[in-house]
């Protein structure tokens, strides 16, 4: 027998924590409220059209000018998840399950919004500084929500999130965790500590913004590695100077011994540098990571130097230093005993410095959302969900997320990773349990759509189901269309 609801509220169903709404307030999740008794969804369903449409305020009272009210001419519409609602308790057909003819194609969309509890973030740090070793725990608000991965390219990686930190630790870690990746998703700057207290690193993260590190704001992401650097540039210092060292965390390189160098003609200069040969004009390990030189600890580059051998070095031999972002740089003269001295930079490598610079890209976060459709939210779908599954593996079926391209794992379930500067703001909501609330679409032709067991009788109309107050967004910066016949299967087979 169900209890009686408590006077003046009302039940929310749209997730697990089934919230007891009183008249004019919202849920714990901010997204559904009690409007005279009424469950209303708070955020608006969105609509991506094309590249030029402006953003439109949600529920401002009035139509905007530039739309007459026309969604099938013009700009091709793509309802997206955002706004649409969940199918909690998941034997619901989906929110919205939309139709549209598209090139002469019957198409559907099937637009949900899922309850992640298996989520995290993938968070690419473009820098050379040292923010942590691999497997070091990344903390917010005091609690473990994460870890630093394997470094890549110029860039260092952590994961966050995930269901041992949302729901395996504490009711604060958990409650943590999910602020941290809610905000990261609706592109808000969030601050991170890395490692323990004796050598911790504090940085702020936000997607498409530089990182801020121990209060710095990096500027570039470096343009290779020592190595890498000595032979894209070497052509510049010929002539100006007698040997170049790049200093890099991972692998400096040395101009005379690469083999750069060695096809310029360049003669040996009785170098030595502190740290394990790999190939010629190649090393590992001259310094311990850190902030300072190419990732290093190291402020002066002089200390990766042992003394040079007198058979091939000479008075005047002219020594240029730099990191591999250019912004470091040192020049010095070999003095009578052989010890570098500091010198002014002359203009010819000033410029060659200025172009290394030129040459590497701005230093910027990326956060890409990464989370598995379950059995519940393909349910939503169709009542036999392996059949979703295998549509997608066919490329029957094609996933976005608020209208963006997705990244779906090979192998079993439904795996999608994307990237949050290519949906539309505000894309994420979450609920206490917790877990994040995430926009996923699944697009492909009616008749497959009826082949996997769809619900048939559910769909509607593009033009039933838009409002007023629907807010419609421009296609991300990609131009990605998830409609478009270039994703499925079946035309490719016709152009063969």
């Amino acid at each position: 027998m169900k209890k009686p609801l408590p006077e003046g509220k009302i039940r929310c169903d749209a997730c697990p924590v089934l919230c007891f709404i009183a008249e004019g307030r919202s849920g714990a999740c901010d997204r559904y409220a009690n409007d005279a008794g009424r469950l209303v969804r708070l955020d608006p369903l969105t609509i991506v059209d094309g590249p030029n449409r402006t953003l439109v305020p949600f529920m401002s009272g009035a139509e905007p000018d530039d739309w007459n009210g026309d969604i099938v001419k013009g700009n091709r519409p793509f309802v997206t998840a955002i706004g649409a609602g969940t199918t909690y308790p998941d034997y619901k057909p989906a929110p919205f399950i939309v139709s549209q003819e598209i090139d002469g194609v019957d198409m559907v969309t099937v637009v949900t919004e899922g309850i992640f509890s298996y989520c995290g973030v993938k968070v690419k740090i473009d820098t050379d500084r040292h923010i942590g070793d691999e497997r070091d725990v990344v903390y917010a608000q005091g609690e473990p929500v994460g870890h630093v991965m394997t470094s890549e390219y110029g860039s260092k990686m952590l994961s966050l999130g995930g269901v041992e930190h949302l729901t395996g630790g504490t009711k604060k870690e958990g409650r943590a965790t999910c602020a941290t990746l809610l905000a990261l998703c609706n592109r808000a700057a969030v601050a991170l500590k890395i490692g323990d207290d004796t050598n911790a690193c504090e940085v702020i993260v936000q997607a498409g913004k530089a990182p801020i590190i121990n209060g710095e704001t990096e500027r570039l992401m470096r343009v290779g590695c020592g190595s890498a650097t000595i032979g894209m540039f070497a052509k510049q210092w010929l002539d100006h100077v007698d040997d170049v060292v790049v200093v890099d965390d991972h692998i400096t390189g040395v101009l005379s011994e690469h083999e750069a160098g060695k096809q310029l003609s360049l003669e040996p200069t009785g170098i030595k540098i502190k740290g394990r040969r790999s190939t010629p004009g190649r090393y590992f390990q001259v310094a311990q990571p850190g902030t300072g030189w190419g990732g290093t600890d190291i402020e002066d580059p002089l200390t990766i130097l042992g003394p040079f051998n007198p058979e091939f070095a000479r008075e005047g031999l002219r020594l240029l230093m730099v990191s591999t972002t250019g912004e470091q740089f040192a020049y010095y003269e070999l003095d009578d005993a052989l010890v570098p001295q500091p010198r002014d930079l002359p203009v010819a490598l000033r410029k060659s410095t200025d172009l290394i610079a030129e040459n590497c890209e701005p230093s910027v976060c990326s956060v890409l959302f990464m989370g598995g459709a379950g059995g519940s939210l393909r349910a939503g779908v169709t009542e036999n969900p392996v059949r979703l599954t295998r549509s997608v593996k066919e490329t029957l079926t094609h996933v976005s997320c608020g209208g963006a391209q997705t990244y779906v794992w090979p192998g079993g379930g439904i795996t999608v990773m994307v990237d949050v500067m290519e949906m539309p703001e505000g894309s994420f909501g979450y609920v206490p349990t917790p877990a994040l609330v995430a926009p996923i679409e699944f697009t492909l032709r009616r008749s497959d759509y009826a082949a996997l067991g769809g619900y048939m009788d559910a769909i509607k109309a593009v033009s039933q189901i838009v409002e007023p107050e629907t807010r419609r967004v421009s296609r991300a910066r990609s131009g990605h269309d998830p409609a478009s016949a270039i994703h499925y299967r079946w035309s490719r087979e016709k152009d063969l």
